[in-house]
């Protein structure tokens, strides 16, 4: 069974998505919070950091109004963590083969559908963030570097560490992250072949419509009817 909670929360933390067993949820550093958003001069380690920093800074503020309303820490991932989250290419190494055949108002759709049933669904995990949670290892990037990965460790209630692993890949408008591999599991890739179930059997509108509807990500693999669509 997949980590729900750890890897949808870590997506969100690390700018947009992701999916764990347990109900903890991982969090940003201690250290004082530097600016909020991230510029296209800074690492990748430190885009991590600083989106996540930022993102527990307001939640800091205030935490009990963001429980009462989800709809808050909804704006909060739009403002700190969104923009250093590459959706669309993430979203191509999920659909893989189905992105080609999609026509581009299928493939915006998809990408805000994948994004707010994430959000929907788990970004209300966020407003237990505490910074204890998360602790970003040491890593160095060559300067003519097209990506990379920044690691993670992420403690469990239990005192476990899990390994959080960050996909970036350098844009031009920065770093930005775009799969998140926990203990060795991808993001991209088990969503890859849940909706390439659903996909093949009923076509890619299904997905996006029962993602618009808010149904979790990790139950599009589960059909509703038979029959493969043509």
């Amino acid at each position: 069974m997949r980590h729900v909670t750890i890897v949808m929360s870590s997506m969100l933390l690390a700018c947009g998505l992701a999916q764990a067993q347990s109900q903890d949820a991982p969090a940003a550093p201690a250290q004082n919070a530097p600016a909020a958003n991230a510029t296209d001069s800074q690492g990748p380690t430190e885009v991590v950091q600083t989106a996540a920093q930022g993102m527990l800074g307001e939640l800091d503020k205030n935490r009990d109004a963001y429980r009462r309303d989800p709809a808050k820490v909804g704006q909060l991932v739009d403002k700190y963590l969104l923009p250093h989250f590459d959706t669309e290419y993430s979203a191509r190494g999920v659909l893989g083969q189905y992105w080609r055949n999609a026509t581009p108002d299928q493939r915006q759709r998809f990408v805000d559908a994948f994004y707010h049933s994430l959000l929907s669904n788990y970004g209300s995990a966020l407003a237990d963030f505490t910074s204890d949670r998360l602790k970003i290892l040491p890593s160095s990037v060559k300067p003519d570097a097209l990506t990379t990965t920044v690691r993670t460790e992420v403690k469990r209630g239990n005192g476990d560490r899990v390994s959080v692993n960050y996909y970036m890949r350098k844009t031009p408008q920065g770093w930005k992250a775009w799969d998140v591999v926990i203990d060795g599991i991808s993001y991209v890739n088990s969503y890859r072949t849940d909706f390439g179930e659903q996909i093949e059997q009923q076509g890619i509108e299904s997905v996006i419509k029962r993602l618009q509807s808010g149904e979790k990500p990790g139950a599009i693999s589960k059909q509703t009817s038979g029959g493969k669509k043509s």
